[in-house]
Formats: structure tokens, sequence, C-alpha cells
């Protein structure tokens, strides 16, 4: 907490020197453009009372003067001018913004609570894996895969659980290893498939289509897999190939199921 107090301090002691320090500036061009008009005029009377200006000359050359002042003034936005005691009350004004957060952390924050680190946090998650959000529980399980490293149970939960976390590409990652160990699961193939479908924005590639016939090929029974060669086969225009793949997923779903409705109403006719 000693750190993040000094660098909050830091920060703020920065953004007051920011502000004085443009006003500052707004002082000096304001003050530069008075003074460059004046030395202008000023040198226009010396050049006349010296017989180097007639009096006609010395009269259109102040007139120039003046209306060239007059349309570089009128050609953008007032110069702000900023007075002396206008700087205390800026200064005041970022010292009391920084008074009230502190006042609010204060408040609402636990400011004696101490710094708790990644591999801390993860430990106190262990011991309450039911009330883990997915990315919670992803860590929890990526720490016991990395503990155990040829268990099976461990790289499924730890899949399973990146799956649900929005990782799918740690999630195949963790389904290769597990394949690795037990490359004869059907059902570990028809994750894998599942997360490269996912991580490709849903786009059936042939990596993810691989994983799904192999997964067919230990277990006709893989329902999600036949889904997903299906439709690969339809977005084909491969409509044998989707029949094929669709009509045991759609027997094996109870009639008032809205997803087998679905799959009937997009599945082509044979010999269509």
């Amino acid at each position: 907490m000693i750190v993040f107090w000094s660098l909050a301090a830091l920060a703020s002691a920065l953004a007051a020197w920011l502000v004085l320090g443009a006003a500052r500036a707004h002082i000096a061009v304001a003050g530069d453009d008075v003074a460059e008009g004046q030395r202008e005029l000023d040198e226009l009377d010396r050049l006349k009372a010296r017989g180097l200006l007639a009096p006609d000359a010395h009269a259109a050359a102040r007139a120039e003067a003046g209306r060239r002042l007059l349309a570089e003034a009128g050609s953008g936005a007032a110069t702000p001018v900023v007075g002396r005691r206008d700087r205390p009350v800026v200064l005041g004004a970022v010292l009391a913004c920084v008074a009230a957060t502190l006042a609010l952390y204060l408040a609402t924050g636990s400011p004696g609570l101490p710094d708790h680190g990644f591999e801390r946090r993860v430990d106190e998650w262990a011991t309450r894996p039911e009330t883990l959000e997915p990315a919670q529980l992803a860590a929890v399980a990526a720490r016991v895969a990395d503990s155990r490293p040829n268990d099976p149970q461990a790289l499924a939960m730890l899949g399973v659980a990146r799956f649900e976390a929005g990782d799918p590409l740690g999630a195949a990652s963790a389904f290769r290893r597990l394949l690795a160990i037990r490359p004869d699961d059907a059902s570990t193939w028809a994750r894998l498939g599942e997360s490269l479908v996912r991580a490709n924005d849903n786009a059936i590639g042939a990596d993810a289509e691989a994983a799904f016939v192999e997964a067919l090929k230990r277990d006709g029974d893989q329902l999600g897999a036949r889904f997903f060669l299906g439709e690969a086969a339809l977005r084909r225009g491969d409509a044998a190939r989707a029949r094929q793949m669709w009509t045991p997923l759609i027997a094996a779903l109870d009639p008032a199921d809205p997803r087998r409705q679905d799959l009937e109403r997009r599945l082509p006719a044979d010999g269509s």
C-alpha cells in the first residue's frame, strides 16, 4: 500500500505541475502578443520622429498594423489569461481532489488490508471452489494440473474450466495434453474440436473437423461431434454427408426438443 500511495501522490503532484505550467504559458503568450504589437507601433512613431517616415505613410502604416493585429486577434478563440491569484486556486483544487479521493478510499476501502499476490489469491480460491467464477476456477485447476501433470482427471478439469472461462485456446491445449496420455478418449477428442471451433469464431476448420472425426471413430454416439460434422458438411453444400451425420442425432433427441425441430428444418431432403 505504501507503493500505491507514493505513486498516487507523485501522479497528483505531476498533474498540479502540468496545470500550473500551462497557466504560466498562457500568461506568457498573452503578454508576448501585446508587447509585440506595442513595439511595432513604437517603432513607427520613432521613424516618423526622425523624419524617416512621412506623416501620410506613418498614418497608413499604423492603420495597417492595427488592422493586422485586430485580424489576428479575431482569427481564433481568445487566449485565456490566468492571473496570479488563480494559481493558488488551481493548486488548492488539485489538493482538494486528492483529499477527497483519500477520504473516499478510507470510507469504502480497506487501507489496512495487505497486498495479495496472485498465488495467495489462488490459495484462498482453492478453499471454496463451489463459489468461484469460471476464471478463478480455471486458475485453481491450472495449479492442480501443474502439480499433477500426468493426471487425466486434472487435465480434463483444466480443459473444461478454461473453456467455461472463455479461454478456448487454453482449453484446447489442456485437451491435447490429455490426449497425449489417453489418445482413445472419444469425449476428449470431441471437446478438443469444440474448443477449436470456439477459438476460430465458430468456424469449423480442418483441425476441428479432424478432431470430431477422431471422436466418432472411437464412439459413434458422440452427438456433439455429429452436430459439428453435419454443420461443416452443410456449409460446404454436402447434403449427403450432413444427412449421414444428423440423422442419428435427430433420432436421439426427443420429438419435442427445439433442437431436433431446428435440425429437421435445416436438414436437406433426401435427393435434393
